[in-house]
């Protein structure tokens, strides 16, 4: 049985307790806000989750917290989740994510047209959307969007520029991306753009592409295709960063950065409800960024924050004290939400490090380490050991059948030995470099730290920095060894795969490697990896993509810790705000009960 199967751990505790409390009718915590999109209905300003009616009331200042700084909240150089769970609400594209099931949706779009294969894809847009009032309009007032805009946004997205970090997500699939891109690198006269992307008419436009993609509509969703407008690109160039003009249901008020970004209600938002009444009906969203987990816990529970997102550890048996004086009849102190995530927590090394170029040291890391006690004790049950390779459980993709590491001190000792390094005799030092942000990347750290010396003899060391230097760093191959997550930017396995696709690797070993931080390459790998997309067969389609899956895992490519399990912690007056595997976030609905 899956190791999920296997573990009595608190998560299951808590589940065990939700169950009972709901089934003693404690319905004042409900957990309305995971119900499926069928059971919810909007009538004459009240809002219907199964048998729950809730009066929608506008207004109010919602309140959650981030325990890592944002980095860069331009759309093009948005490469980590909480800048894009800030920008979320201030930028739309063509295209979104419902928040409940993931579902593409049209957005800026009003409808989209496929021909016959999927490779034109024609887009009539909005007639009624206008980005927000900023100085880099004449007069402050913001203009109405226009296919002009969606033509020019896409051609900046093959354009090789610094702040462009987002170039592969059209790259060998947009007709003319690369040619592009290219041209622009020459400097060689290029005027139209990409000639894939055009525009019909100030409404209308079109992207053609090199050959069929079944997850294109998915990449669209993604805050790389966002848009907005080239005023405020040549007024504020790099500074885009924290300066942010989009068509969202919110607008940037305030920046602080390190301790608040302020969103206040756009009051010129495009979007209605179902009953006609203007969105978003809170007035702001406050972001606020304490890095200490037990610290932001406090604050949920002083009523200074609305939501909390992921528990600190060592906090999980107050959650289930709470639970149970609930189930037993008390009073709840909060809606509890969890989700499997899309997303995997993992090592990785830098394939063409002294250290790590070697396969016989990936593979004694990987087989020293034991997940299942790493899950069950150090994460108190918080999570899914990663015993099933890179990907976590998507719908269409069974991740049962890729066999990962299993546990296996001899395993692990006969391979650090093949290396050169008996009983870690003379094994160079190494540093694990995470992320600050919360006690559980210290705590899951030192576990690691622990069983690699235990089971290997090898002592490495922890250094903790700013996610932002973190990011630089292994960008720019100045990290061997350090901790990092992926969260699904869009939900197919594409996105998780695309980590290790050797032809984005650059030559040069000094150059900057975003996408493929680890540079990793593997012909084979590659080989599958295209086969899986440019598959219309979507049993191909897997097929392929559990081939690359088997060869990360021969190879060890990385070191998988876990799979998320997400857990949210709401105010008992928040309604609206379903939860989902990739914490995608559209505060446009949300609102407090009375």
């Amino acid at each position: 049985m899956r190791a999920k199967m296997n573990l009595i751990n608190m998560k299951q505790i808590i589940q065990l307790f939700i169950i009972l409390f709901f089934l003693c009718g404690c319905s004042s915590s409900s957990s309305e806000n995971n119900a499926d999109s069928s059971e919810v209905v909007i009538a004459k300003g009240y809002y219907f989750e199964g048998d729950k009616k809730y009066k929608i009331y506008n207004g109010g200042i919602f309140r959650l917290n981030e325990v890592e700084d944002f980095k860069n909240l331009f759309p093009q150089s948005t490469i980590d989740g909480v800048s894009s769970r800030i920008g979320d609400q201030v930028y739309q594209g063509l295209l979104k994510l419902n928040q409940r099931s993931l579902k593409v949706e049209n957005c800026l779009a009003q409808s989209v047209e496929e021909n016959e294969d999927g490779t034109l894809l024609t887009f009539s847009l909005r007639d009624n959307v206008f980005f927000h009032d900023d100085p880099c309009f004449d007069g402050g007032k913001g203009r109405k969007l226009s296919a002009y805009d969606v033509k020019k946004c896409y051609d900046m997205l093959c354009e090789p520029r610094p702040d462009n970090l987002l170039f592969d997500l059209f790259d060998g699939r947009v007709k003319g991306a690369r040619e592009y891109y290219d041209a622009c690198l020459t400097k060689s006269e290029n005027s139209d753009g990409v000639s894939g992307i055009s525009v019909l008419d100030s409404l209308t436009v079109s992207i053609e592409l090199e050959k069929p993609c079944s997850f294109f509509k998915k990449i669209l969703t993604h805050n790389g295709c966002w848009i907005f407008p080239i005023e405020a690109y040549e007024k504020y160039g790099a500074d885009m960063r924290v300066n942010c003009v989009g068509t969202g249901p919110f607008v940037i008020d305030k920046i602080k950065e390190g301790t608040q970004v302020r969103l206040v209600k756009n009051h010129n938002y495009w979007e209605k409800d179902e009953n006609n009444n203007a969105l978003p009906y809170l007035d702001v969203v406050k972001i606020t960024f304490t890095k200490d987990k037990k610290t932001e816990l406090a604050n949920f529970r002083k009523g200074n924050l609305d939501m909390i997102w992921q528990l600190p550890v060592d906090e999980m048996k107050a959650v289930l004290v709470s639970l149970e004086e609930a189930k037993n009849g008390g009073n709840p102190e909060f809606q509890y939400q969890q989700k499997p995530g899309l997303s995997v927590q993992f090592y990785s090394f830098l394939n063409s490090s002294k250290v790590f170029n070697d396969i016989n040291v990936r593979k004694a890391f990987n087989y020293a380490i034991d997940r299942e006690t790493l899950v069950k004790y150090t994460l108190q049950g918080d999570g899914i050991p990663a015993v099933h390779g890179l990907i976590p459980d998507f719908k269409q993709y069974d991740n049962d059948e890729i066999v990962g590491f299993n546990f296996d001190v001899n395993k692990a000792q006969n391979f650090l030995s093949l290396a050169g390094f008996p009983n870690g005799k003379g094994f160079p030092a190494v540093t694990l470099q995470i992320n600050e942000g919360g006690s559980t990347n210290v705590i899951l750290a030192e576990a690691i730290q622990n069983m690699l010396k235990e089971n290997l003899g090898v002592s490495i060391s922890i250094e903790a920095v700013p996610f932002p230097t973190l990011i630089e760093r292994f960008a720019n191959g100045k990290a061997d060894f350090w901790r990092t997550s992926w969260i699904a930017d869009y939900p197919d396995p594409e996105n998780f795969f695309k980590l290790f696709y050797g032809k984005t690797v650059p030559q040069n070993p000094n150059e900057k490697s975003i996408t493929n931080a680890s540079r990793f390459t593997n012909n084979d790998f590659d080989a599958y990896f295209e086969k899986a997309l440019s598959a219309v067969d979507p049993q191909e389609q897997f097929e392929n993509y559990k081939k690359c899956d088997e060869i990360l895992i021969s190879q060890a490519a990385f070191m998988p810790i876990y799979y998320a399990e997400y857990i949210r912690l709401l105010n008992l007056n928040v309604r609206a705000f379903p939860q989902n595997g990739m914490e995608y976030r559209d505060l446009s609905r949300v609102f407090f009960s009375k």
